[in-house]
């Protein structure tokens, strides 16, 4: 009996002990298990440091998280419903984790949460072998990030353990008071990581990214995916924090100008003096008196608005009215009266370029007007971004969880081409060669004026569930009824095309155009992935020849503009470690550097003879304000975020508000740009100058103030439908 009642002390001894370490092991899996996942995404992201104040925040905020979970697993009485809760939230963290990382390998960017579920659908449907190439190249990620609630699933009942049955009054005293104990201290420990979190996210000068510039792609660098998460729900609940704009105009006088060049040589003239040397010794000619032009500005009455308005509408009317407005110019009104088509071309690279390969897109690249300053920047919104950039004249945003373009629904557009070529009469539609609804198309495209056509609502091709579509086909059905109706009855027209034949995967297995178009590679030293995207773009280029020649047997060559950008660089050519664009371009560089964007704006019409060759520094939100003067449309420049690049720049070295600026997005590092003094490179914070040019030394602090008026008001302009309220009458 004694040896049996000792045998029985001793197992209950031992159950004590392993109970012993398992509630020392409970909490500490909590409070690992969230910051494992956090740490793991920032090392996976090669553009993030991962030591910083970001860490700390984003350890900070998972800790908290950690403490409520052993705060629930700690009071909650039914303890299946603890374990479900903490199995639950481990679970979700980290498949979030996972689709974040995806996104950011492919798209080079994190998207809210809101915007990644409302896509789900339509990559599910419409790119599927692109989505299930990006999941293998990042399998490693998934069971890493899995771990935490793969462990808690596993060790549940001993981490989370079963109250027992049949113990004495003392024991469940005992035990009630261990777990009051263990609860007070799970609660001060939450409140403390989340003050301590709460107060690293206001230190430093990250905090417009944690309240009013918040966006995912912003927030999981510096504050993590936690923090990111909590946000998301903040603000979509009581809506995002309203930036009380107040606008102080910057001191864009102290630069310095370009060094100044050495005088020219003399040289002696027959009397014995000296002449420049660029005279003939005549009296020189009586210049004729310059051309005064005027400003592209329309008749808006701010002192008004400012009298009436407040808060932020009045800090905007105080904005806008104080933008140097850009100046008419030699081309203001040159294409006035002819068509235009505007077309943004899936992912499209100056590399595609080619005299033999693509003699159409040659001619069009280099005839009209040639841009050799020009970039497409990456606006952390995939296509969507590059589109809206390209059709507004607006730099993208996020407004809330959404990207700028759906966002901007229902909202007055009135500088959109659509619109603005209406008004005029112009017959205006708008294409694309894939579902009439994705990206929402089938609202945006309307909102900006046009009449819209897609596979689904009208768009008829032969082979409509190839992925990608053919733009040649797209071309073929439908430009030739807009030739003839512009013969018929005179009336120009403007058509908008966003093509897709460039859409990746990039491989001869998986993308019917570059199967169509394989023949075009062969012999091509070069790896598959580079070959395939060459030859999915191939079509790209059978359209705009198709494009041409019915121009010229109509014509009508002499009357209509081919306006042609990309809506991003091919950044699908990124396979795991391996980035194929620089063997494309013959560009070293990185996602991180402005070298990568660079690109070609084609703005060609059939009547200029020989080419204009445009320098200034420009990008995607330009277009809108260069068409705009060039057709002599009536509209304000000190409204768009762009510029006209056609427009006289200020003197490279000076800040001014009218200045040309390429803008960047910000990957987690800051905004790099490109002005005519030179480069800003924000992962290095570093400035380059052009050759020649000298600045002063706050030219880089005002400009990057510049820089973010331009972003904060891009934002405004959507976010408080300001266009509606200087224009109450607009579409």
């Amino acid at each position: 009996m004694e040896q049996r009642e000792e045998a029985q002390w001793e197992a209950l001894a031992a159950e004590r002990r392993r109970e012993s370490r398992w509630k020392k092991i409970a909490p500490v899996f909590c409070f690992l298990g969230i910051p494992w996942i956090e740490a793991l995404l920032r090392l996976a992201d090669a553009d993030t440091a991962f030591f910083g104040l970001g860490l700390l925040r984003s350890l900070f905020a998972g800790a908290a998280v950690g403490s409520l979970l052993w705060l629930a697993a700690v009071l909650i009485p039914r303890k299946g419903i603890a374990r479900g809760i903490v199995f639950g939230v481990l679970f979700f963290v980290g498949a979030v984790a996972i689709a974040q990382r995806c996104c950011r390998a492919f798209f080079g960017a994190y998207f809210q949460l809101g915007f990644l579920t409302g896509m789900t659908g339509q990559v599910a449907g419409d790119f599927l072998g692109t989505a299930l190439s990006v999941i293998l190249r990042n399998l490693w990620f998934f069971p890493l990030a899995l771990a935490p609630a793969v462990l808690f699933a596993i060790f549940r009942k001993r981490l989370v353990p079963q109250q027992q049955e049949g113990r004495s009054t003392r024991a469940r005293r005992r035990l009630a008071s261990e777990r009051r104990g263990l609860g007070i201290a799970a609660g001060v420990c939450a409140v403390v990581f989340q003050i301590l979190t709460v107060v690293l996210c206001h230190v430093g000068g990250d905090i417009r990214y944690y309240t009013v510039d918040y966006s995912a792609n912003s927030a999981i660098p510096r504050f993590g995916l936690v923090n990111t998460l909590r946000l998301e729900v903040q603000y979509g609940l009581f809506g995002m924090p309203e930036a009380k704009l107040s606008y102080q105009p910057p001191d864009t006088q102290e630069t310095v100008q370009p060094e100044e060049p050495e005088p020219a040589p003399e040289e002696p003239d027959q009397s014995g003096g000296f002449l420049p040397a660029d005279s003939s010794g005549e009296a020189p000619a009586e210049e004729p008196e310059p051309i005064v032009y005027g400003d592209n500005v329309m008749d808006i009455d701010f002192e008004s608005l400012m009298a009436s308005d407040s808060g932020n509408l009045l800090a905007m009317d105080q904005y806008f009215s104080a933008q140097t407005p850009t100046k008419q110019n030699e081309y203001t009104g040159m294409f006035e009266g002819k068509n235009l088509i505007l077309i943004t071309a899936e992912a499209f690279s100056p590399a595609v370029i080619d005299p033999e390969r693509t003699p159409a897109l040659y001619e069009l690249a280099n005839s009209g007007f040639v841009f050799s300053n020009y970039y497409q920047p990456d606006w952390t919104q995939s296509t969507t971004g590059g589109e809206f950039a390209v059709m507004t004249g607006i730099i993208p945003t996020w407004v809330g969880s959404s990207p700028s373009f759906s966002a901007s629904v229902g909202k007055a557009m009135p500088f959109a081409l659509g619109w603005q070529f209406q008004e005029l009469g112009y017959n205006v539609h708008a294409y694309h060669n894939n579902s009439y609804t994705y990206y929402k198309r089938d609202q945006t495209h309307p909102n900006l004026g046009y009449p819209f056509t897609g596979i689904g609502n009208g768009l008829e091709l032969a082979n409509p569930d190839l992925w990608p579509g053919s733009d040649l086909e797209m071309m073929q059905v439908t430009i030739d009824q807009q030739i003839q109706d512009y013969l018929d009855t005179g009336t120009p027209f403007h058509t908008y095309y966003m093509t897709v034949s460039g859409h990746c995967n990039y491989g001869f297995g998986v993308n019917h155009m570059s199967q169509k178009n394989e023949a075009i590679t062969e012999g091509m030293e070069a790896s598959e992935t580079v070959r395939a995207y060459l030859a999915c773009q191939q079509e790209l280029e059978y359209a705009m020849e198709y494009l041409m020649d019915a121009l010229e047997e109509a014509g009508i060559a002499d009357d209509t503009v081919i306006a042609l950008s990309a809506d991003h660089y091919p950044y699908a050519m990124s396979e795991g470690d391996t980035d194929y664009y620089p063997e494309l371009t013959g560009v070293q560089d990185t996602t991180r550097d402005t070298s990568r964007y660079r690109n070609t704006l084609i703005l060609w019409c059939g009547e200029m003879e020989e080419p204009v060759m445009v320098d200034t520094p420009c990008s995607a939100i330009d277009i809108v304000p260069t068409l705009s003067n060039l057709f002599g449309l009536e509209y304000d420049s000190r409204l768009l975020s762009g510029r006209d690049i056609l427009a006289p720049d200020v003197a490279a070295g000076q800040v001014g508000t009218d200045m040309h600026l390429v803008i960047f997005a910000d990957s987690g590092y800051g905004n790099s740009w490109i002005s005519a003094a030179g480069t800003y490179e924000a992962y290095t914070d570093t400035f380059t100058p052009n050759e020649g040019v000298q600045v002063g030394e706050d030219y880089v602090s005002q400009v990057n103030r510049l820089l973010q008026d331009r972003y904060t008001h891009a934002r405004y302009l959507i976010d408080e439908d300001y266009y509606r309220h200087l224009f109450p009458d607009a579409p």
